[in-house]
């Protein structure tokens, strides 16, 4: 499971870099969130760009770490594919998460702060 994080201000981006979280990969996924957010602050952002299947075994993997991090952080998911969102709305889980269009853009590394 190839997953890549990055800190934003007051939240972790976690950057999921597979095609898809099924019952094959449900378990790495969980394994390797649970090593990732085990420090991370009050918000982690989940980035789904590259996921373009999940079932119901990846969907339970998400739930999981959402209830990980409960109550004193919080999971959101950014950049549902049209697929994965399908499967988000039909089983209401739109309602649980917040959801982003897409996540936090990385800083710039050229911004210079005037001063």
């Amino acid at each position: 499971m190839h997953i890549v994080t990055r800190p934003d201000g007051n939240a972790l981006v976690v950057h999921v870099l597979e095609s898809r979280i099924d019952a094959a990969v449900a378990i790495q996924f969980k394994d390797a969130m649970r090593a990732r957010v085990a420090q991370a602050p009050e918000r982690v952002v989940l980035d789904l760009s590259q996921v373009d299947f999940i079932d119901s075994s990846g969907l339970g993997a998400v739930v999981a770490m959402m209830k990980l991090l409960a109550p004193a952080r919080r999971l959101e998911l950014a950049g549902l594919t049209p697929t994965v969102e399908k499967v988000f709305r039909l089983t209401h889980m739109d309602r649980v998460f917040t959801i982003h269009p897409a996540p936090p853009a990385p800083p710039d590394p050229d911004r210079r702060c005037a001063g």
